[in-house]
């Protein structure tokens, strides 16, 4: 009985030992000097630079893209909906909040592998009452934003959704339910003045989809066409890849330049078991990513205490560094990206529109006075390909045969659309305010790289020639008849 009490009482202090020792290891706060440096955040931004690129980019939008969108209804193009990035709807009421939104770095990856204690580590927020709340656990249920504002507040979701000033407003479509699951964390600091943080809830494999309440990879998705940056996590104990995790890296399909790949917790493992998780990772997600230069994976540890002894604390450090460059990386550039973006969609309006625009004079040419016009509509409209609708875009307007819409979307997009409401181009022409085609070409060719080349110069971005004097000079309406 003795003997019995003895060993209860050693291993007792064994394990008071080990977790005091555990104690102090952690105790000891890791420097994050660096995160500062890398990320320059006492640098002072040239603010009056990027509001003037930011209006002159919102009115060349407002001037010369949006009119077009709005003649020849764009947005309800639902295989084609995007804005600056693929997937994203410029709406009406969002268009603003989302030119203006920050960059967006979304956190993506199963339960309890570090995405939370991550953002607390790289917003300083630990030991804070306003951190994330971590453990080992799954904790994070809800979709956080953390964005700059001038006081520390959370914000509910339904106020996210309901305030047009922001870029959420498309989440309303996901239901009440979810937006019961979103919340918005504003608090003021130096790197949430450049970018936006959202923590996702993370990956349970043996939990159903329609069990969350809300669609969640509907959801996924709609931040994963918005974010400039996307951190997959994982960690040494969770590599093992199922149904939603195999979801979530079908829906990254095409963004494989944003994702980045972090094996977190990496000082828990010796070095030799560090390589062969290393390579246990790579052999699970290789028949995810099907690219020929898969993402970098970034290896170590990210959370505010010291690597654990014996551990590759000089690799760690170099591979948190490199992280942090991606990360400004994105940040630099975030004006030229928008640019970029904005182009993007501004080519993909002219398609559309050139597109209507076939359609509509195709359907006057096939008119006649006996004709019925639903079924002659309907012949074109089922088989474009008979009537060179997608043929005569790409022979006479240098498109690109990559940029065509599927066809099949236009077959919904004229039943909900009756092709008696859009005019052909050639009448979308005003005295005032020019021909919609021509202003959003000069907008594709002209305004839009002029506004990069400014910005890559460092010159103050202002006005064109023409919009200061006004030329003076009558539009051309080159699908005129004379």
């Amino acid at each position: 009985m003795k003997g019995t009490v003895s060993i209860c009482c050693f291993l007792s202090l064994l394990l008071l030992q080990a977790t005091a020792e555990e104690e102090d290891f952690t105790s000891v706060l890791r420097d994050r000097s660096h995160i500062d440096e890398t990320l320059r955040l006492a640098a002072e931004e040239k603010a009056g630079d990027y509001a003037a690129a930011l209006q002159r980019l919102r009115k060349i939008y407002h001037t010369s893209i949006k009119p077009m969108e709005q003649a020849y209804k764009y947005n309800e193009l639902r295989q084609h909906e995007i804005s600056a990035y693929p997937g994203r709807t410029l709406g009406d009421s969002a268009t603003d909040g989302e030119i203006t939104s920050k960059p967006m770095v979304l956190f993506l990856g199963p339960w309890s592998v570090g995405k939370s204690s991550m953002i607390n580590y790289l917003l300083g927020l630990n030991d804070s009452p306003y951190q994330l709340y971590t453990g080992a656990e799954p904790t994070t249920s809800e979709f956080t934003v953390i964005m700059h504002g001038e006081k520390i507040r959370s914000v509910e979701g339904i106020v996210m959704a309901a305030d047009s000033s922001r870029s959420f407003s498309p989440l309303e479509k996901f239901g009440q339910n979810f937006l019961e699951k979103l919340i918005g964390i504003e608090m003021p600091h130096k790197l949430l003045e450049r970018v936006t943080f959202v923590d996702t809830p993370g990956i349970i494999e043996n939990r159903k989809q329609q069990e969350r309440g809300y669609p969640f990879n509907d959801v996924c998705q709609w931040f994963i066409d918005r974010a400039d940056l996307i951190f997959v996590v994982f960690d040494p104990t969770k590599l093992d890849v199922g149904l939603e995790l195999e979801m979530l890296f079908r829906q990254l399909k095409g963004r494989e330049s944003q994702i980045r790949i972090i094996l977190n917790k990496a000082d828990n493992l010796a070095t030799q078991d560090l390589m062969r998780v290393y390579g246990a990772l790579f052999w699970s997600l290789a028949p995810l990513i099907n690219v020929t230069e898969p993402p970098r994976v970034y290896v170590s540890s990210f959370w505010p205490y010291d690597y654990a002894p014996d551990t590759s604390r000089e690799l760690f450090k170099r591979e948190e560094i490199s992280l942090l460059e991606d990360l400004n990386q994105v940040i630099e550039n975030r004006m030229e990206n928008k640019i970029a973006f904005i182009r993007q969609h501004g080519i993909r309006v002219r398609i559309h529109g050139l597109l209507v625009d076939r359609y509509v004079q195709t359907f006057k040419e096939k008119m006649s006075f006996f004709s019925d016009p639903e079924l002659v509509f309907k012949e074109i409209v089922d088989d474009p390909d008979k009537f060179y609708i997608f043929k005569s875009i790409l022979a006479k307007t240098n498109v690109s045969k990559f940029d065509l819409p599927n066809r099949d979307a236009y077959r919904d997009f004229f039943g909900i659309n009756p092709i008696a409401n859009f005019k052909p181009l050639s009448a979308q022409c005003s005295y005032m305010g020019g021909c919609l085609l021509e202003k959003i070409e000069r907008a594709i060719t002209n305004e839009l790289p002029a506004l990069l080349s400014s910005i890559n110069s460092g010159k103050q971005p202002g006005l064109s020639s023409c919009e200061a004097t006004g030329c003076g000079e009558k539009p051309k309406n080159r699908y005129r008849k004379n």
